[in-house]
């Protein structure tokens, strides 16, 4: 078997064994095919390939620490998948460490800025109501863009303010919804969704004027458009994500709280936030103390 057909075989056994996101899957494959062509420059392959030759086609000199982590832990999870399947009796990534990178914390956005984000589109247009709804959603409650785009009429409840939501790991999860985003979904379902299906069903919340699900990619430049708008050049889908969880921490929110809001398997994910308001903390002194 060749690895193009091992790769094909471990993700088929993902997706129906742990039921792993495309997303993730893609990414997984495109990390094993870069390595599958490094051991096959070298005359190897996964079936054949020792410690030594494996470490030297996943920690390449050019190639920044991120990506070598990344590819070793595809490879992790491929020969964890041989050694259970018999394939191979023993596993050379065993030994192989991930290489330490310092902690990146995701850059600060202010209230004031969301703010300016959730005015600006134009809620008297009907793709300005859906942005609104869409931006709305996804600040009050956390969702990532694919559960946000994912997420379907029947899973979304207006008058008890809660969202259901399937994320990472096919894990289900319930989020508050404030008033504001149900008062703006609940007026772009009833205006502007009508306009943009003409008629055509469709079980997600929210549609594009293919009359169809929006796309993650649409969700992406929605929001992108707007954040250029008003002149924030650094937000993207996941920024909101991280806004809603750092002014929840900025207000006093305990981490797990934040933690099962945000769907985090291990609180040690969601403590990152700890450091954001730190860091926040630290530079309204620097600004404005005497002696700073």
């Amino acid at each position: 078997m060749n690895d193009h057909d091992l790769i094909d075989l471990l993700l088929e056994h993902l997706w129906l064994q742990e039921r792993l996101s495309q997303n993730t899957l893609d990414a997984y494959r495109r990390d094993l095919h870069k390595i599958a062509q490094r051991l096959h420059a070298e005359q190897l392959h996964f079936l054949t390939a020792n410690r030594q030759q494996l470490a030297a086609a996943i920690y390449t000199p050019h190639e920044e620490a991120r990506s070598q982590s990344r590819a070793l832990s595809a490879c992790k999870r491929l020969y964890r998948w041989l050694a259970e399947t018999a394939q191979r009796h023993d596993n050379p990534t065993r030994e192989l460490k991930t290489i330490q990178t310092g902690q990146t914390l995701p850059q600060i956005i202010t209230e004031t800025q969301i703010d300016d984000l959730l005015n600006a589109p134009d809620t008297s247009s009907t793709h300005g109501l859906r942005d609104k709804a869409l931006l709305e959603l996804m600040y009050a409650t956390g969702l990532r863009v694919s559960e946000a785009v994912g997420v379907r009429l029947n899973e979304i409840h207006l008058n008890n303010g809660l969202v259901n939501t399937i994320g990472k790991g096919n894990k289900q999860r319930i989020v508050p919804l404030g008033e504001e985003a149900a008062y703006w979904i609940d007026k772009y379902v009833q205006q502007s969704r009508p306009q943009l299906l003409k008629d055509v069903p469709c079980d997600e919340l929210f549609v594009s004027q293919k009359k169809g699900g929006m796309t993650r990619q649409l969700a992406w430049l929605i929001v992108k458009n707007y954040a250029q708008q008003v002149g924030i050049n650094h937000l993207s889908p996941h920024s909101l994500r991280h806004a809603f969880a750092t002014h929840l921490v900025n207000h006093g929110a305990d981490l797990r709280t934040v933690q099962m809001l945000l769907g985090h398997a291990d609180i040690s994910t969601t403590q990152i936030y700890t450091h954001v308001a730190n860091e926040r903390l630290k530079n309204v002194v620097l600004q404005f103390h005497p002696r700073a």
